[in-house]
């Protein structure tokens, strides 16, 4: 109990939480020190808004959009207060002001987080309306507010500049680790596959987050810290982390075939099975060793654990003989090179971590590290393009927008005396997708009315102002911790927060708390309302777009693993960059999966077609993986006629498919008739047999890394023309049954 209290004070999220507490305290304490409590408390508002829009980022970026957003919120509430007393200009401003805010999604992350922010700003300010000079007064706090918050996010930064890199490899680490044992798991004569394939397609959303994350942060902020060996050491291990997971995944071996060839002899089977585990066993302990900040002391020798299962495989070898042995040596010592190569890329982690690289050198290009970025540009075409019923955050803003303009008109003409709190719950439960909506709209209600029980159940034996601040305090930290972790427990949190405040500002805190839970509920009602009736957006609309990208991302993955087969050399950025993206899409079609499969039955069109579609995508991306792999690994001979036009053929099967999901795609290659199709394929065939066949046993003898180098390419070959035609036939099945 103590060591899961002690990881999550040492959490990301807790540190985040803890920020913005002292953010929002320390102006309230000081002010009422010297009786000017009402400055502190706007301070402290100020500090809030501000808040939500300090995501990860590079210090730059970081500064820029958190002084942006104190100026907008600060804005924004002064046009609200001047507004309000003219109610036929205040309405439709105050929808366009809505929209607007809710539009500038489309630029992404942080545009996501600064939209949030200014719409927060906008709802709360109807909590307190001034006139006259007191509008600016105000707005100059909430202001200030926003810039004591900056202030406050950078002695955090300054203090420990690594910490929050260092907790995000921990959580990469640990996903890592995950997904080894997942394809661990899949050697288990009875693993469950399909079930297997979805937790690792679930977990390669959050890995896709958390390298986002990185990568914002770690190499957006090169030019800073470029020339410290901290920095070059958190890079070699990112680096080395982005590639154990392409080897997992690239470890895309026919469990069947081994257990059938291999159950006679389980020991080779086990040997590698514990080789796998303790793959995972070590990450997650550096992890933990790296979280903790403690010498770190590998529990498991991997080095053991490879030579044992080196000395199955010549066991295997000598029982059987040479030649009756010689393809089960060759699929034995390929995944015996992805171990070696997922062990030394691990021992490279533990030496970062251990000082042992004391001058961690790499070499690197600023201009290629940014490809690996999101662009940060805001050109105005990419909000006009969006302003239209095709565009999911078009419907979302409008329908957040008429939502708010109702539940404004709803709360004027009934008697609620807090309808800022009714904005506030339509706000934060919204969201463009229906399955989250619904899902936050149960959870907020949930937590508003377990918090509210809570808290009046401990103010029924607490009358000390002091001992109920400590207490609104603690519970506005841990409501803040347990924002992006449970938002369940959030709201209960948050909800006594409310409470305990309350009790301290007003005798009759009773009744603001009964206000509170009917307002609360009322704009659950609306908001989960308005995303069902109200121009939805189905995610059924949007999962072709997602699958387009993830074929497209795969197939210019593939295209560069064929450029390096043909050219060799080293592996170029843009080759990294195209690795990236693969990962990142087939990511986001899950994800969209995940949408679809929350939504009324009624409206999970295709569902079953799309899952397929997903589990292809990962497969192919899988072998895509494991002959990138490969090739990087091992010395290769020239590129065949048969391998070119193969991967030509393959190439053309990705662009059909694009072609059926976008008619307005293009592809840059040359057709390829049905005839040069079967003539690629018959000539790998015959290579195949000519390589492999018993009377060229002489020459495998001589040669056998060539002969392992035949096989595992034409399996591969093989493999991906039957999912490329795979994802086609179903592309169009998907297709035909939308029109």
């Amino acid at each position: 109990m103590i060591e899961k209290i002690i990881h999550f004070t040492q959490s990301s999220h807790f540190t985040n939480a803890l920020k913005v507490t002292l953010a929002t305290v320390i102006p309230v304490v000081a002010f009422t020190f010297f009786g000017q409590f009402e400055i502190g408390f706007t301070i402290a508002m100020g500090a809030f808004f501000t808040y939500p829009s300090d995501i990860p980022s590079s210090l730059n970026h970081k500064i820029k959009g958190l002084l942006v957003t104190a100026l907008l919120i600060a804005i924004v509430n002064l046009l609200v207060n001047i507004l309000h007393p003219f109610g036929v200009v205040f309405y439709p401003i105050f929808g366009v002001l809505i929209f607007l805010f809710s539009m500038i999604s489309v630029y992404g992350q942080r545009a996501t987080a600064v939209s949030f922010s200014c719409l927060l700003s906008i709802c709360l300010a109807f909590a307190h309306l001034h006139t006259g000079w007191k509008m600016v007064e105000y707005s100059g706090l909430i202001f200030i507010g926003g810039i004591f918050y900056l202030f406050v996010s950078l002695l955090f930064h300054f203090i420990n500049p690594f910490r929050f890199i260092e907790l995000q490899l921990v959580t990469c680490i640990d996903l890592t680790a995950k997904y080894l044992k997942l394809r661990a798991d899949l050697w288990k004569k009875d693993a469950d596959r399909e079930n297997i394939i979805q937790k690792q397609l679930l977990l390669q959303v959050e890995i896709n987050t958390t390298h986002e994350n990185i990568r914002s942060v770690l190499i957006g902020n090169q030019s800073l810290y470029s020339d410290t060996a901290q920095n070059r050491k958190l890079l070699i291990v990112f680096i080395n982390l982005v590639e154990i997971l392409e080897l997992g995944l690239a470890t895309a071996f026919d469990h069947k075939t081994l257990h059938e060839k291999f159950d006679v002899q389980p020991q080779i089977i086990k040997s590698y099975a514990t080789l796998a585990t303790n793959l995972k066993k070590t990450l997650k302990q550096l992890s933990k060793n790296i979280e903790n900040k403690t010498h770190y002391r590998s529990k498991h020798s991997l080095d053991t654990d490879l030579r044992n299962f080196e000395d199955t495989i010549l066991d295997y070898e000598k029982v059987l003989g040479s030649e009756k042995a010689k393809e089960g040596v060759i699929m034995l010592t390929t995944m015996l090179h992805y171990a070696e190569s997922q062990v030394e890329k691990i021992k490279t982690i533990e030496r970062a971590f251990n000082l042992k690289i004391k001058e961690a050198y790499l070499e690197v290009n600023q201009k290629d590290l940014k490809k690996f970025l999101i662009p940060q540009y805001y050109p105005f075409s990419t909000f006009s393009n969006n302003l239209s019923f095709s565009s999911t955050l078009f419907r979302h803003s409008l329908r957040l927008s008429v939502a708010l303009l109702f539940g404004f008109i709803l709360a004027t003409f009934l008697p609620f005396q807090n309808i800022f709190w009714i904005f506030l719950t339509i706000i934060v439960i919204m969201r463009p997708g229906y399955g989250l909506t619904k899902e936050r709209s149960y959870q907020r209600t949930f937590g508003t009315v377990l918090g509210g029980i809570i808290a009046f159940g401990c103010l029924y034996f607490i009358d000390n102002t002091v001992l109920k601040s400590i207490m609104a305090i603690l519970c506005i930290l841990l409501g803040m911790s347990f924002t992006q972790i449970s938002y369940k427990t959030s709201a209960t949190f948050v909800t006594m927060y409310v409470v305990f405040l309350y009790s301290i500002l007003t005798p009759n805190s009773a009744n603001v708390i009964e206000l509170r839970i009917i307002d609360t509920l009322l704009g659950a009602v609306i908001a989960y309302t308005f995303n069902h009736y109200f121009w939805p957006s189905w995610e059924f609309l949007n999962t072709p777009k997602h699958i387009e990208k993830a074929v497209m991302a795969n197939r210019n993955y593939l295209n560069e693993i064929a450029l390096l087969y043909n050219k060799k050399g080293t592996v170029s950025t843009v080759y990294k960059v195209a690795r990236k993206n693969a990962f990142v899409e087939i990511g986001n079609l899950m994800a969209s999966f995940q949408r679809m499969s929350q939504e009324p039955k009624s409206k999970q069109l295709k569902i079953t077609q799309v899952y397929k579609l997903t589990v292809l995508n990962h497969t192919l991306l899988s072998s895509i993986a494991s002959m990138g792999a490969y090739i990087q690994s091992h010395k290769t001979t020239a590129a065949s006629n048969a391998f070119n036009s193969v991967m030509a053929t393959v190439l053309q099967n990705l662009d059909e498919t694009l072609i059926i999901l976008n008619p307005k795609y293009i592809s840059n290659a040359l057709p390829i008739s049905h005839v040069e199709k079967a003539k690629g394929y018959s000539d790998l065939m015959k290579i195949k047999v000519k390589e492999l066949t018993t009377k060229n046993a002489t020459a495998i003898s001589e040669n056998p890394s060539q002969i392992q180098e035949i096989q595992i390419i034409i399996e591969q070959l093989v493999w991906l023309i039957n999912l490329s035609e795979n994802i086609l036939k179903n592309t169009k099945i998907l297709m035909e049954k939308t029109t």
